[in-house]
């Protein structure tokens, strides 16, 4: 039970966006809020969440629990990634580029808080197709399930891990 106080107070997330949208029905429209949550711990593990309803509290709360239960680990080299990798989801494409040490996070906002959550530090992206919030935030987190390390890789390919080791600039 306290690893769960223990494992929860180290998280933290952050309200990407929150947007009104409406329903329209016989009588008028019914309005109400959509928003986008990211969920981290700053050392590997990041999640997105989506949550609706009438009020903005409450949409911000299903948002986090659904990005709690959606958690995923990332593979991390040092303070970036490990390789080049592309994540794809509805018509977003988002291009993760392994970055030298210093360069900082360069991402559009949403991109950068999914990065941030994760504890990636360095990094170079470029934003492809929609620039639906949604649809940036999931791509993103495709793009993260993608990575591999190196370890696994070299396994793979029956060579050692200093020939597919990232070269450091």
């Amino acid at each position: 039970m306290k690893q769960n106080v223990i494992e929860t107070t180290e998280m933290f997330d952050q309200t990407v966006a929150i947007k009104r949208v409406a329903k329209v029905i016989k009588g008028g429209r019914r309005f109400k809020f959509s928003s986008v949550v990211v969920v981290g711990n700053g050392k590997g593990k990041a999640g997105v969440g989506t949550g609706k309803a009438s009020e903005i509290a409450n949409a911000i709360s299903k948002a986090t629990e659904k990005a709690k239960r959606n958690m995923i680990d990332v593979c991390l080299f040092g303070t970036t990634i490990p390789h080049q990798v592309v994540g794809v989801h509805g018509a977003s494409r988002v291009l993760l580029k392994p970055a030298s040490k210093g360069t900082g996070v360069i991402a559009c906002s949403i991109v950068g808080a999914v990065l941030n959550a994760a504890g990636i530090k360095d990094i170079l992206t470029k934003s492809l197709g929609s620039n639906s919030s949604v649809n940036l935030a999931k791509a993103t987190m495709d793009a993260l399930c993608k990575l591999r390390n190196p370890e696994e890789i070299a396994r793979i390919r029956n060579k050692k891990i200093e020939d597919v080791l990232p070269k450091q600039r």
